[in-house]
């Protein structure tokens, strides 16, 4: 089963973490002590957003039918063995013509404007642990790395223990 990073909505305390976390990773330094002592600015691939009091991280499907990759001209956007949507190892290829931003239905597509180039969630920032740095840093445990199916098997259980204890089932 491929994990993948899914969100728990009603955890999330809008600390931005997950984001710093993120943006940190993806320096040469890869710490904040070391980034910051070497001016490296780290560009994050993950955005906690809110509307009115709802909070809530948003982070990149990798589409299985990926929108961004049908319409990459140079091809640098692609899927990787693996199933990540990436351009990781593409990145000279990039024209910066944005298609791929304007395909994106999550928004996830950011330009790293020095170099006139695409970014998105690579993954290239897990742990000794595979784990991705967003998941690792939030607080709450918004922010799971589990493949879909155990996921929802915990929802399924949630709901079942807020109905054994008396409440009703949760949204």
């Amino acid at each position: 089963m491929i994990r993948e990073i899914m969100v728990r909505p009603e955890r999330c305390l809008g600390c931005h973490s997950c984001e710093m976390a993120c943006a940190i990773a993806h320096t040469p330094a890869k710490n904040l002590a070391g980034a910051l002592l070497a001016g490296q600015r780290g560009l994050k691939q993950i955005y906690v957003e809110q509307v009115d009091n709802f909070k809530a991280p948003v982070v990149c499907r990798h589409c299985d039918d990926a929108p961004c990759i049908a319409v990459c001209a140079t091809h640098s956007l692609h899927r990787t063995e693996d199933g990540l949507v990436t351009n990781e190892d593409r990145q000279e290829q990039c024209l910066g013509c944005w298609m791929c931003a304007i395909a994106c239905p999550f928004g996830m597509i950011r330009q790293d404007a020095p170099k006139r180039r695409a970014l998105k969630c690579d993954r290239q920032c897990l742990d000794d642990k595979d784990i991705p740095a967003c998941v690792g840093a939030c607080p709450t445990s918004a922010l799971v790395y589990t493949d879909v199916a155990a996921f929802e098997a915990e929802r399924r259980r949630q709901q079942v223990a807020n109905l054994q204890a008396g409440g009703a089932a949760q949204p």
